[in-house]
């Protein structure tokens, strides 16, 4: 194989054939990444200190944070209100640590006290299953176990108002239905 062609032709062949090596030797990795539509990942499974609480058959918001990101830190009391407002009707809220220090994961719930559960992914193992695009992003599990809606980033009034009009199509739907 000449590997400097020498037909312009060929250079342009050259590179497609690299670019498509490339993205087929990215494609599994891309198709790891959970979307809308997609059995959310178990939560027992994932490794977190703690006892996770049973979800089976309740809506789950769950929601990936860092103690050093500012959106997370305003996500914190408007989940506080959906948690207090929907739970009795099966709501849970799992927020999910991506923090590298359990001593920054803990001042941070310890300054928020949030009445959901939160746990530290200290490894990153269900991070990296889920391949979370940035801090925060939720993801709002229908009570079938998949995914129902995707939220990239915390943007105040306009997210709580989308999570609540979402959480109440989700709690309206029977146990066993399907979208």
């Amino acid at each position: 194989m000449n590997l400097f062609p020498a037909h312009p032709s060929d250079v342009a062949v050259c590179i497609r054939r690299t670019v498509l090596g490339l993205a087929l030797a990215f494609a599994p990795a891309a198709l790891a990444q959970i979307n809308v539509g997609d059995p959310f990942p178990s939560l027992q499974a994932a490794g977190f200190e703690g006892t996770v609480p049973d979800t089976q058959g309740r809506v789950i918001l769950v929601d990936f944070w860092a103690s050093w990101c500012a959106p997370c830190k305003a996500s914190f009391p408007a989940y506080g209100k959906i948690y207090s407002d929907f739970t009795a009707r099966g709501l849970s809220i799992v927020a999910v640590s991506v923090d590298q220090k359990a001593a920054d994961y803990a001042a941070f719930v310890t300054r928020m006290a949030p009445p959901f559960f939160t746990a530290l992914d200290p490894g990153q193992k269900l991070v990296r299953e889920v391949r979370v695009p940035t801090m925060p992003t939720s993801y709002l599990v229908g009570r079938d176990g998949r995914v129902r809606y995707i939220h990239v980033g915390f943007h105040s009034g306009q997210t709580e108002h989308e999570l609540r009009e979402e959480i109440e199509k989700l709690l309206a739907e029977k146990p066993g239905s399907q979208p």
